[in-house]
């Protein structure tokens, strides 16, 4: 396992060398200089900043490893713990950011495409992802059927989806509802 470690010496140390760019798991010691594990641990999630966290402690109990594990930690180990369990922690976080990483890239790709959307499309997209027929559709919103019809081809092509079951999906991902038009 060839691994890329940064070791900072606080807090503030940490926040200002900047977010690494790739997968990244912080392993923390409850007892960190200045704040505590739990209290970065907690600015981060009020950041909007989610990275896997691994806690190691020698003077952990049970309330703290419970608040640790609430707030999104992965593990919770106390001193003395093996080395190979600490490496499997680390393991399990990076392929954790890895995925949410991903996640996020694709996220980003369907909101992209979302934007490409004219506001009409957009409405039509909500109404056949809400399960509407083209005649309803036109009914609601007072066009025709073949308006209706190249409104949800535009959307088809613009959003990539090779199916109505691809566009539901794509518009759960991007929690697309009619309320929102």
């Amino acid at each position: 396992m060839d691994l890329q470690t940064n070791l900072h010496g606080s807090v503030a140390e940490f926040l200002k060398a900047g977010r690494p760019d790739g997968p990244t798991c912080l392993v923390l010691d409850v007892r960190l200089p200045g704040r505590g594990g739990l209290d970065f641990q907690r600015e981060l999630s009020n950041a909007g900043i989610y990275l896997p966290i691994i806690f190691i402690t020698g003077h952990g109990d049970i309330p703290m490893s419970v608040q640790a594990m609430k707030g999104g930690a992965i593990e919770f180990m106390t001193k003395p713990f093996r080395d190979q369990d600490l490496l499997d922690a680390i393991q399990l976080g990076l392929e954790r950011d890895r995925a949410r990483r991903e996640d996020e890239k694709a996220i980003a790709l369907l909101r992209a495409r979302l934007d490409s959307l004219t506001q009409r499309e957009r409405e039509v997209m909500a109404l056949v992802v809400n399960g509407r027929m083209n005649k309803q559709i036109a009914f609601e919103i007072g066009i025709s059927q073949i308006t209706v019809k190249v409104h949800r081809g535009n959307v088809m092509r613009k959003m990539e989806a090779k199916s109505l079951a691809d566009l539901v999906l794509m518009a759960e991902k991007l929690k697309v509802s009619r309320e929102k038009h």
